[in-house]
């Protein structure tokens, strides 16, 4: 019987059939449209799942899925680990790892203002590797690019940046439907604005996601069952996606109630991790059902143009962080340590987290001393918007503020494609309180119809 292994961090989903009747998993969407992703194994049909994570799954002679067996199960097994010892072990797995993945083909790094690019970027300049490095901010909104350019800058690469146009995704919006399968909504995936820049970057990418929940602690609390739960759901749940997903939850006529099937479920799988430490558990948590979900989803475009690696991803990678004391993952603290021994002038670049400070001032990123630039920075903000120029911070106020925006929205969200599968009056109500009440609270709304209302199209 076949056999397919899924590694412990998939980078693209295995879908396979199950013996069920081809019709619309209506809880699970509505899942999807309060977390932003599908949950667990779930997909759009009842009859079709995602493989699970670290597992082995036998598939019959028709591709059914039969069962799935774990090869390898999250814990929390700290050793007796000098944080200098944890520090060298990391260096050596995260450069070797890195050295493995890009060999001598030439490396394309999209590089943020945070810490995972700019720890690939260190270990990258520290290899020797050929890199063409690039930043993208949006027009209107932070210079991110700033600090991609001094990091490629400190490290020799070459690099390029991009200022992401206001209303680009109506352009390549169904491009993006192609790619993605509708498994993301689609406020988020900025790549696609210079998708076709990537053919001629260069031959591999080296992607920086989930460092930032492998090497931090999600909280130090300790907390009980109930409190975890309660601590998940309110990460999970996004603004305005509750109200969305009762709504049409109701309209479904499902039983019961959507937050008690949410809870139900999300309870269910917290309770398969076998970790005491709350926060090991919640990072195991995330690296089962978020990064697989919801991360990785959108890696399907990088995908399209050139064979994509992901270092953190790397199952050595999460084996290593199982057995560091909890302690040294606070705060980021391998990574910047190791940022600081092998390159101390990037370092000294700022944070964007916590700007205008750096990784060796970040801890004075606190009332009252980061007040004054606080206020600056407010004070340019509203300056911006007195002068007709708004400040963006937020995907959604490229894609769906404006007028054009505006008509193209209208044009996807009340199409025929969406009826009877959502009413119109539900369509409607939505759309208006985006309008009229609340942009920031139900542009998430928003922006799952308008993913759903694509997925419609692409099964007509």
């Amino acid at each position: 019987m076949p056999t397919i292994k899924t590694p412990i961090i998939p980078t693209k989903p295995s879908y396979v059939k199950v013996r069920a009747p081809h019709e619309f998993h209506w809880e699970a969407i509505c899942v999807f449209v309060a977390t932003g992703f599908f949950l667990d194994t779930d997909t759009y049909f009842k009859d079709l799942m995602v493989l699970p994570p670290a597992s082995i799954n036998e598939i019959d002679e028709e591709g059914f899925f039969v069962k799935s067996t774990p090869w390898f199960h999250w814990h929390k097994t700290s050793r007796a680990l000098a944080f200098e010892d944890a520090l060298e072990e990391f260096t050596q797995l995260f450069e070797t790892i890195i050295d493995e993945q890009v060999g001598d083909k030439k490396v394309i790094l999209p590089l943020s203002g945070g810490l995972d690019s700019r720890t690939q970027a260190t270990a990258l300049h520290h290899l020797g590797k050929d890199v063409n490095a690039y930043s993208y901010d949006f027009k209107g909104g932070y210079p991110e690019t700033a600090i991609g350019k001094q990091i490629a800058k400190t490290c020799d690469l070459t690099f390029t940046e991009h200022h992401i146009e206001k209303g680009y995704l109506w352009d390549c919006i169904e491009q993006l439907a192609a790619i993605n399968q509708c498994y993301s909504e689609f406020t988020h995936p900025r790549q696609m604005a210079i998708f076709d820049e990537y053919e001629k970057m260069g031959d591999i990418f080296s992607l920086g996601h989930w460092g930032d929940v492998l090497f931090d602690t999600p909280t130090s609390k300790q907390l009980t069952e109930a409190e975890e739960l309660e601590y998940l759901l309110k990460k999970i749940i996004k603004k305005g996606g509750m109200e969305l997903a009762n709504a049409l939850w109701e309209q479904w006529n499902l039983p019961d109630t959507f937050e008690a099937y949410l809870r139900q479920r999300v309870s269910k799988l917290l309770q398969k991790i076998d970790i005491q430490d709350t926060g090991a558990k919640i990072r195991a948590f995330k690296s089962l059902y978020w990064a697989p979900r919801w991360t990785n989803t959108n890696l399907s475009v990088f995908e399209e143009q050139h064979p994509i690696t992901l270092p953190y991803f790397d199952d050595r990678m999460c084996q290593f962080i199982c057995t560091v004391p909890e302690k040294h993952l606070e705060d980021r603290m391998l990574q910047i340590a190791y940022i600081k021994k092998r390159n101390p002038k990037l370092a000294k670049i700022t944070w964007e987290q916590h700007k205008p400070y750096n990784l060796y001032t970040f801890q004075q990123n606190t009332s009252p001393k980061n007040i004054p630039y606080r206020a600056v920075q407010k004070l340019k903000r509203e300056t911006k918007k007195a002068l007709g120029k708004p400040y963006v911070q937020r995907n959604w106020e490229l894609q769906f503020v404006g007028m054009e925006n505006d008509e193209k929205l209208q044009q996807y969200l009340f199409s025929e494609n969406m009826h009877p599968f959502i009413s119109k009056p539900l369509l409607a109500r939505f759309y208006n309180n985006f309008k009229n009440i609340d942009p920031v609270h139900y542009s998430h709304p928003l922006s799952m119809l308008l993913t759903l209302s694509l997925k419609m199209k692409l099964l007509k």
